[in-house]
């Protein structure tokens, strides 16, 4: 068990904001759960921060300040929802938009390296947290494949996950993917839902991917 590569090391137990986005909950198999996972662990622990945008914004009124205090806190952001037409749901994109601001998030002495953009310089908030995406695919694995209706493999779909990390000086750890999510067994979905709540807790203690 190891930490992440390329990530610095913690001098004190880590803190996790966790965002979880899905504008049905009720017709969600998987996330609902990883949500109602996270919340038990979260319960009376101060290091885990759970975020459920869709109940706490439903007027997609977003308050900036507050989750930018929020991410500030963290170490780690965990992005947890249903992959929609290749990308995230509606609220969690404008969450993006409205929170990561220019000169806060990012902005022209914002570069990656410690060398050009001193800690604490404009647009570095975010610089050597870690970012996490935990999402589902209606999809089975193998449609994701050049010769299947999805066309592309699915790291195909990450890119622009990996780039707003990088643009903000955060380390995008890998995906924890779950595929079929419509039509995947009992048992795999425990075992989903079980290693994700490991993740939780062992952060960033983690296996070699």
């Amino acid at each position: 068990m190891h930490q992440p590569s390329d990530l610095p090391p913690l001098t004190s137990p880590p803190k996790i904001y966790l965002l979880a986005a899905h504008p049905n909950w009720r017709a969600s198999r998987v996330n609902q759960r990883l949500l109602a996972a996270a919340r038990t662990l979260a319960d009376g622990n101060p290091l885990l921060d759970v975020q459920d945008l869709y109940a706490n914004y439903p007027d997609y009124a977003i308050d900036v300040a507050a989750e930018q205090a929020r991410m500030e806190a963290a170490d780690l952001l965990v992005l947890v929802h249903p992959i929609q037409w290749y990308s995230m749901p509606a609220l969690q994109k404008l969450w993006l938009d409205e929170v990561l601001t220019y000169g806060w998030a990012f902005g022209a002495v914002s570069a990656e390296t410690e060398e050009s953009a001193p800690t604490g310089a404009p647009g570095t908030a975010l610089r050597g947290k870690a970012l996490w995406l935990v999402v589902t695919t209606g999809g089975q694995e193998d449609s994701y494949h050049p010769d299947s209706y999805n066309r592309h493999p699915f790291d195909a779909f990450l890119p622009p996950y990996a780039q707003t990390a990088a643009l903000c000086g955060m380390r995008f750890l890998p995906p924890l993917v779950l595929h079929g999510a419509h039509s995947a067994g009992k048992q795999e979905v425990l075992d989903h839902i079980a290693l994700f709540s490991q993740r939780l807790q062992t952060y960033p203690h983690w296996p070699t991917p």
